[in-house]
């Protein structure tokens, strides 16, 4: 059955990357500045849109820039900012009846992933009104042009101002949707690295190690391209050279400016090559305990790098060789290694776990369906695992001592 389920998985994954370059992916248009909305939004012809948001943008007056822009365009706007962590179908209802309450023909959005996925979930929602979230999760359900969205990151990680993907989550059953079309990929993507000099350091760390993951799975992928690898490669390189100095430097224009670009990079490119069982795990988790995503895919990086063993580690040397941390010299086995070690490494630098607290054991059962339900057939990672396989993942980045 397993024999029969693994020769299943890698038909489809071949099947998808036959297609890959046929299927109609676009990049956002990059706008350097929050001050260039106004001309946006006259381009477009929106008259009113709808902010969505959460109480902590709100609160540190990251509104300003946007708002002041569509006021000088004479363009009206609501807010929504009510947006969660991981955020529930009932914030994205919430948000729809915003957006009809104002008659808004446009989205802006302004935050981290979570209002970016709720974002998108509307759009979802406004382009089909008559069906629910739980309808339009999965593959290519969204098909309806949506209204436009214009996407502003206050986080380097995400990587969702450029993806086709809506994570949501179902707060009665403790499981997240995943909506993937091509609509929801972001109109415009306003990398403005002013809006992240007030970001945390910790939040700094775990979204910049997220937008590493989304490489890194992007790349040891089977789904690639000779486009995603090099944006891989290169997102690899900055995040590298410039995660640890807008941590310890929040207002360091340039590193805040780098790490913006290398997250746009790796959302390019996972956005076609998809990711794998990092990601996977991280949204059970996240579904399970509302565990903060870039914090998961920081610490279970690292354990499910090493469990893919040599399927992984010709590629794994390739991202190492352009992180810095080994040369061509190195053999396979010892390149792969050293990145390994540099992603540890990196975590330890910023003070981030080693493992997860709150974890239960009952729950490893369920999470780990959950997992290989999301990851088997669509994920193209280099080697195939079992819900039993990924139960021994959950086991190891435990931390039992609570």
């Amino acid at each position: 059955m397993l024999f029969l389920k693994s020769i299943y998985c890698r038909i489809f994954q071949n099947v998808f990357r036959v297609i890959l370059p046929l299927l109609p992916y676009r990049q956002p248009q990059i706008i350097n500045s929050c001050e260039r909305i106004d001309n946006i939004v006259l381009k477009e012809n929106i008259t009113s849109v709808l902010i969505i948001t959460d109480k902590g943008i709100v609160n540190n007056n990251l509104l300003t820039p946007v708002t002041n822009a569509l006021k000088s365009a004479c363009v009206d706007f609501a807010i929504y900012d009510k947006t969660q962590p991981n955020p529930t179908i009932a914030n994205v209802e919430d948000a729809l009846s915003v957006y009809k309450a104002h008659n808004c023909k446009g989205i802006i959005t302004i935050g981290g992933g979570s209002s970016m996925d709720c974002a998108k979930a509307v759009g979802a929602r406004v382009a089909y009104p008559e069906k629910s979230i739980e309808k339009l999760k999965g593959m290519l359900r969204v098909l309806r042009a949506t209204p436009i969205i214009i996407a502003i990151p206050t986080t380097a990680g995400t990587g969702s101002e450029t993806t086709l993907a809506a994570v949501i989550t179902d707060s009665v059953n403790h499981h997240k949707y995943a909506l993937m079309s091509f609509p929801l990929i972001p109109r415009y993507a306003v990398l403005d690295p002013a809006l992240t000099y007030t970001l945390p350091a910790h939040l700094t760390a775990t979204t910049g190690m997220d937008a590493l993951t989304h490489a890194v799975e992007a790349y040891i992928g089977k789904s690639t391209t000779k486009e995603t690898r090099k944006l891989c490669l290169e997102a690899t390189k900055l995040i590298f050279e410039n995660i640890t100095e807008a941590y310890n430097d929040g207002k360091n224009k340039c590193a805040r400016e780098n790490m913006l670009l290398a997250s746009f990079k790796a959302g390019a490119a996972f956005t076609q090559s998809y990711v794998g069982y990092i990601h996977a795990i991280a949204h059970s988790l996240g579904g399970q305990y509302n565990m903060p995503h870039g914090l998961a895919n920081a610490v279970i990086m690292p354990y499910v790098l090493k469990s893919y063993g040599k399927s992984a580690h010709k590629k794994l040397l390739e991202l190492g060789i352009a992180a810095g941390v080994c040369t061509s010299s190195d053999t396979i086995e010892k390149g792969a290694e050293k990145f390994i070690s540099a992603i540890e490494k990196l975590n330890r630098q910023m003070d981030i776990p080693k493992k997860l607290k709150g974890i239960k054991e009952e729950d490893i059962p369920l999470m780990a369906s959950y997992a290989e339900k999301e990851a088997n057939p669509l994920y193209p990672v280099p080697k195939l695992m079992t819900k039993k396989e990924l139960e021994v993942l959950y086991y190891e980045i435990a931390d039992w001592e609570d």
